[in-house]
């Protein structure tokens, strides 16, 4: 399978794996409701996410195809694979006021006793910027990821 491939099949996929736990964790809601509240709260995340996770995949697949020798399937993609996971633990906490993954709500009355009241508190309150920081990380790794895949293929090219 040629890596733009894998890319749009993997990004695809982690799109859809969001909504399923949005429609899942939301039962007071029609599946379609659930994924149009979604979408409107946090359609930059969703899709981000999406796009961050596709290009991981794509220039892991590319250096595999030119031969180098990247370390990055443990480091950049377990990291990458974190920053999702993390990302989407923020952004459905904005969906609980509109109904959407009640689910949330029974982790955020457990929360306190985890962390405390006042990182709670901050975590809460501050869901969607944590969000978009988790977006950026990555887009961080899959930057990284870029960078030194350009200077693999420059070494190759002088030996």
């Amino acid at each position: 399978m040629r890596p733009i491939q894998k890319a749009i099949i993997v990004g695809i996929i982690t799109i859809v794996v969001y909504l399923s736990v949005v429609v899942i964790t939301t039962p007071a809601l029609e599946p379609l409701a659930a994924i149009n509240a979604a979408f409107q709260i946090n359609s930059i995340v969703i899709i981000g996410m999406g796009i961050g996770i596709g290009l991981q995949i794509f220039l892991s697949e590319k250096s595999k195809l030119l031969g180098c020798k990247l370390n990055i399937k443990r480091k950049a993609f377990g990291g990458n694979s974190g920053s999702v996971a993390t990302t989407s633990f923020f952004s459905f906490f904005s969906l609980v006021p509109l109904g959407c993954c009640g689910w949330f709500l029974y982790v955020l009355s457990l929360l306190p006793s985890v962390v405390g009241v006042g990182a709670t508190a901050v975590l809460i309150e501050y869901s969607q910027i944590l969000a978009y920081v988790g977006l950026v990380i990555i887009f961080g790794f899959a930057g990284l990821t870029a960078l030194k895949l350009k200077q693999e293929i420059k070494l190759q090219k002088i030996i």
